[in-house]
């Protein structure tokens, strides 16, 4: 037996879909947007804010990496000085996760554009960082009302970002497939979404311009992110979210760096996963696969290039341990050490 609950979102995809932004906030009966984007991304803020015309209630950058607490204090503030009954995010899971704790905080519904394969859009999960901590949590209010891929912003993706931002996507649909509350529909999309990501993003590193490949590792990271969605998270995530919210690492080389060492650990006591996994990676070894993947793409070479002390592994493993959670094979601390010694040493 299973129960699939499937999420409330509306996906609008394609080529030029970035146009039709007006339309979906248009949709959704708001009036007043503030646009949310990091620094760099401030070109195409000011596109969206033409595109929303009247509906442009301003633009706020302030999106941070592992959202902490004080950006989303600022963005809150903006909030208020525009009076904005609504929000647009654009960008990668910085941008997305700013969004989600406006909803979270203030009931404040968004509209998202990814500009990455983050795959967090589809999903609500929110997490928050304060004095060096990651919090995490589930809540339905902070879905986007609507989410808007257009492979088109990927392009100007650089090779050192989508290679990892690709695999953070894989690592989504991997846990998905060994969780206690994966469904049918779940390994459907999972297969599909790795089997995407791992035929677009060698493309993709080597040919930033080929429209193709672009709009096929979007679509995977789609769909990925939707089987997070719709489950709950593993040990590969909650390593990540400590090591990110603890040492400020970069979240999609962090997954990238370490999913392939959880997946040598769980997939023994997986088989089901294993073995979506390996018709999607046309593999009999899913861990090499993995791992020769991100070499391919560009991934450091282990949480050491990050510029990880090796003496922060222990609290690492500390954090992990203190709080529970769901997984196929429940880690001792040996086995966490285990983990991130291989992750820190060897990378992919």
């Amino acid at each position: 037996m299973f129960v699939h609950d499937a999420l409330p979102m509306r996906v609008v995809f394609g080529a030029g879909a970035l146009d039709k932004v007006a339309e979906e906030v248009e949709r959704l009966g708001l009036s007043r947007i503030l646009v949310l984007s990091t620094p760099r991304q401030g070109a195409l803020a000011a596109r969206v804010t033409t595109l929303l015309g009247d509906r442009a209630g301003g633009t706020f950058d302030g999106a941070r990496m592992h959202v902490p607490v004080a950006s989303v204090v600022a963005a809150e503030e903006a909030v208020g000085a525009a009076g904005a009954d609504g929000c647009l995010a654009i960008g990668g899971g910085s941008t997305i996760g700013l969004a989600k704790a406006l909803s979270l905080r203030l009931g404040l519904p968004s509209v998202v554009v990814p500009t990455t394969y983050a795959g967090s859009e589809m999903t609500p999960v929110w997490g928050l960082t304060e004095d060096g901590r990651k919090r995490t949590g589930r809540d339905p209010v902070v879905l986007p009302r609507s989410v808007v891929y257009d492979p088109d912003l990927t392009h100007a993706l650089p090779a050192a970002v989508s290679g990892p931002s690709g695999l953070n996507a894989i690592a989504h649909a991997v846990e998905a497939l060994y969780a206690p509350d994966g469904t049918p529909v779940v390994s459907a999309m999972a297969e599909r979404g790795v089997h995407d990501l791992a035929a677009a993003l060698p493309t993709v590193v080597a040919d930033g311009a080929d429209a193709a490949a672009r709009a096929l590792a979007l679509q995977g990271a789609w769909l990925c992110g939707a089987c997070l969605g719709a489950t709950t998270m593993g040990l590969h995530h909650k390593l990540c979210h400590a090591l990110g919210g603890m040492l400020d690492l970069p979240h999609a080389e962090t997954h990238a760096i370490v999913l392939p060492h959880v997946a040598a650990y769980n997939l023994p006591f997986a088989p089901e996963a294993d073995t979506v996994l390996r018709r999607a990676l046309a593999t009999d070894d899913v861990p090499s696969a993995l791992r020769a993947l991100a070499a391919r793409v560009g991934v450091p070479a282990g949480l050491r290039a990050l510029g990880v002390d090796h003496a922060d592994l222990a609290r690492v493993a500390d954090e992990v341990l203190a709080a529970p959670y769901r997984n196929p094979r429940p880690p001792t601390r040996g086995d966490l050490e285990a983990i991130l010694e291989a992750a820190w040493r060897d990378g992919p």
